[in-house]
């Protein structure tokens, strides 16, 4: 097989990952157990099926060998023979999942379990349900790699001990686990628009689902503003992404994008709907984010950007929900407003988690260009393409360098 061959498998398993635990845990139980059965399937799958080819149904397969593994396991617990018995009574070949369930809602849910902290909801949740590496959501936390591999693992340990059920939450459960289950959908679309290493700039599969999912959520609860916020935001910014690439994968800036080339339905779906939310519902920080992302949507041309709105925006935002990510992009709608060396004494005190971080030093190399400084603009992005893993990112910043 080739290169793309390889790549095509990898993002048909990181698919098909939550669509075969979610059936395990529904017929076996035991999270943590079921996790593990599924990940060795994986590794058995990205091993054989280049070599053998795909089998005519790859998630059935993936069902197949993960559901042997569990019953090994089973098996192997003495304490747990009465289970065994009855497991090991089923054919394995087949587990014949209910047809037309969907289970990664409940899955999703099951991830974002009160006894689990916020963290570890969100990082199980990325794992299990996203599909993203242990690196990537080191990465989408900005945090080093072994403490998310060490709350992936107490949470799968706390899901056990809490004998949660398989099934989604009452009513009057929902609202508690939603404030993580949507940071969780967030950071999987970002992922997915952004993507943070590789040579691609986007990974659709990643962003699609998190939208999909983020739909599910609105449709159960279409009375809660942050999720129809963050559904509208998901709406706005992935509406660019056919601008945001050159024919070749190159990263076309959102100053330089065709405009013409956005998706206007889901601009106009999405400007509809954060505009009906912010009228009827609390104001929350989804809701403040996609009506940012509706202010750069609506400007004809980047000329026409209403950064004074904007920038109002970002200051109520940064009251909310302060965090970095928030000062950097109020930081550049300053310099937007009041001119760039605003902008450049402002970052001058930014929060020290994100001083060598790769945005930061394209912000200043950006500001530093429009202030007119470029061999220190230059150093800047040269600094910022050292720091990203994200291959599309650093041929641009490397291009401005030598511009």
């Amino acid at each position: 097989m080739t290169a793309a061959d390889d790549g095509r498998i990898e993002q048909l398993l990181r698919e098909l990952a939550p669509q075969v635990l979610g059936p395990l845990v529904r017929r076996y139980g035991g999270f943590d157990t079921c996790e593990d059965a599924v990940q060795e399937a994986l590794i058995a799958a990205a091993t054989q099926w280049p070599v053998d080819g795909l089998p005519d149904n790859p998630r059935s397969w993936l069902i197949t060998v993960a559901s042997r593994r569990r019953i090994e396991v089973l098996r192997n617990e003495a304490a747990r023979q009465r289970r065994e018995e009855s497991v090991a009574a089923m054919t394995p070949a087949d587990p014949s999942p209910a047809a037309g369930v969907d289970d990664t809602l409940t899955l999703l849910m099951l991830c974002c379990h009160p006894s689990l902290t916020p963290p570890s909801q969100i990082a199980l949740t990325l794992r299990a349900v996203g599909g993203l590496t242990t690196p990537e959501i080191a990465r989408a936390f900005l945090v080093p790699e072994a403490t998310i591999g060490q709350r992936i693992s107490r949470a799968k340990a706390k899901i056990k001990a809490s004998g949660a059920a398989f099934r989604l939450p009452p009513s009057e459960e929902l609202s508690d686990r939603l404030a993580a289950v949507l940071h969780v959908l967030y950071l999987i679309f970002n992922e997915g628009y952004t993507a943070s290493s590789g040579e691609s700039l986007h990974r659709v599969e990643l962003s699609a689902e998190a939208i999909r999912l983020t739909r599910q959520l609105y449709d159960r609860l279409p009375t809660e503003g942050e999720v129809a916020g963050l559904l509208a935001l998901m709406q706005l910014t992935d509406a660019r992404r056919p601008a945001r690439t050159s024919p070749d994968g190159a990263l076309i800036p959102l100053p330089e994008q065709d405009r013409g080339l956005w998706d206007a339905n889901a601009v106009a779906e999405g400007t509809e709907l954060i505009t009906t939310t912010l009228r009827t519902a609390p104001v929350g920080p989804y809701q403040l984010q996609a009506a940012i992302a509706a202010v750069h949507d609506q400007a004809a041309a980047a000329d026409d950007t209403d950064w004074r709105q904007i920038l109002v925006l970002y200051e109520l935002l940064e009251t909310l929900a302060p965090g970095p990510m928030v000062t950097l992009n109020r930081i550049v709608a300053v310099a937007m407003v009041h001119g760039p060396q605003a902008g450049l004494d402002q970052l001058d005190s930014i929060d020290p988690v994100l001083r060598d971080h790769h945005r930061t030093s394209a912000v200043r190399a950006h500001l530093l260009d429009l202030a007119g400084e470029k061999e220190a603009a230059r150093e800047a992005y040269r600094q910022a393409a050292r720091l990203t893993e994200s291959v599309p990112e650093q041929r641009y910043l490397e291009s401005r360098a030598s511009s």
